[in-house]
C-alpha cells in the first residue's frame, strides 16, 4: 500500500484593519503535500450550472443556531435552469438549518437536486433531497432524523466514492459531541445508511463556517478528508466495497475552524 508523505508548511497571516489593527494570529494555512493527488473537484455539481438555490424567510421558532443567527429557515427557493422560479416550505415544527441549499446530481444526466438539512423540534435534524415534480417542488428522498432537538449534522461531500456510478452523500452527524462519520446511498424515498466511522467533527458551534472537510481525488479514488473530534488531525478515508477505511492522518498544529481545500499544486490547505 502507497503511503501518503504529509509536510506541514505553516504561514501566519496577519490581517491589519484601519487603525484597530485587528490582527487573526490564529489563522493559519497549513498545505499537507500528498505524493500524486490529483485536482480535486465535486463530481455531483456543475461549476457554472444555471439553477441556483437560496434559503428564505428566517424563523426563530427552532432556535438551535448552531450556525449563528439568522441561518434557521422555513422555506428553500429554485430557479432553474429555464428561470423558472419555485417555492417550498416546511411545516411550523420544522426548519432548515443551513446556509444554502447544496444544488446536487446522483447520478450523471439526471435532474438536480437540493441536498438540505431540515431540523424538527422532537427529532434534530436529517438530510432531505427536495426535486422539482409536477407540482413543484418536493421531497423526494430523506434520511433518518438524529432522534433528538438540537442536534445536528454537516455534509462533506455528494459524490461517487465507490464509483458505481451513483453519488454516495458524506455527512458528519452530531460534530459538536462525538462526531460520527456516515455514508448515505438513495434507496427510493430513503436515503440509507450504508458506512460509518467514529471520531469526526467539521464544524466548530456557532460558526458559519461549514467546510471543515472537503474531498480530492487520488489515482482516481475519491478520499475524503475530514478533522477528527479534536480538529487537530486530518483523517483520510476512502469508501469502497461498501466498507470505510482509513489511509493516514495528518497531525495539524491548531484546531482547524476554516476551510479545508484543495489547491493549484495539488495540496491541502487547512485553516487552522
Amino acid at each position: 500500500a502507497r503511503m501518503y508523505t504529509c509536510l506541514a508548511r505553516l504561514r501566519e497571516f496577519r490581517l491589519m484593519i484601519s487603525k484597530y489593527f485587528l490582527s487573526l494570529s490564529a489563522l493559519f494555512s497549513l498545505a499537507i503535500a500528498l505524493g500524486g493527488l490529483d485536482s480535486a473537484q465535486d463530481q455531483s455539481t456543475e461549476k457554472n450550472a444555471a439553477p441556483t438555490a437560496h434559503y428564505a424567510e428566517p424563523t426563530t421558532r427552532y432556535g438551535h443556531f448552531a450556525l449563528g443567527r439568522p441561518h434557521e429557515y422555513s422555506a428553500v427557493v429554485y430557479v432553474d435552469a429555464q428561470g423558472r422560479r419555485q417555492s417550498f416550505s416546511l411545516p411550523s415544527d420544522e426548519v432548515f438549518e443551513d446556509l444554502a441549499p447544496h444544488i446536487v446530481f446522483l447520478r450523471p444526466q439526471q435532474p438536480a437536486h437540493l441536498l438540505t438539512i431540515v431540523s424538527h423540534k422532537s427529532t434534530g435534524a436529517r438530510l432531505v433531497l427536495i426535486a422539482q415534480s409536477r407540482d413543484g417542488l418536493a421531497i423526494v428522498a430523506q434520511s433518518e432524523p438524529i432522534g433528538t432537538p438540537h442536534r445536528w449534522l454537516n455534509p462533506v461531500a455528494v459524490t461517487d466514492l465507490d464509483g458505481d456510478g451513483e453519488a454516495e452523500i458524506a455527512a458528519v452527524i452530531t460534530p459538536h459531541i462525538g462526531g460520527i462519520l456516515k455514508i448515505f446511498k438513495r434507496d427510493g424515498a430513503r436515503l440509507i445508511e450504508v458506512a460509518q466511522m467514529r471520531g469526526f467533527s467539521n464544524h466548530v458551534y456557532g460558526s458559519p463556517e461549514l467546510d471543515l472537510s472537503t474531498v480530492f481525488v487520488h489515482e482516481d479514488i475519491p478520499t475524503l478528508a475530514v478533522p477528527d473530534q479534536s480538529r487537530t488531525t486530518l483523517r483520510l478515508l476512502n469508501f469502497r466495497s461498501g466498507q470505510l477505511s482509513e489511509s493516514k492522518r495528518c497531525s495539524v498544529r491548531a484546531p482547524v475552524v476554516g476551510r479545508v481545500t484543495t489547491t493549484p499544486a495539488h495540496d491541502l490547505s487547512v485553516v487552522t
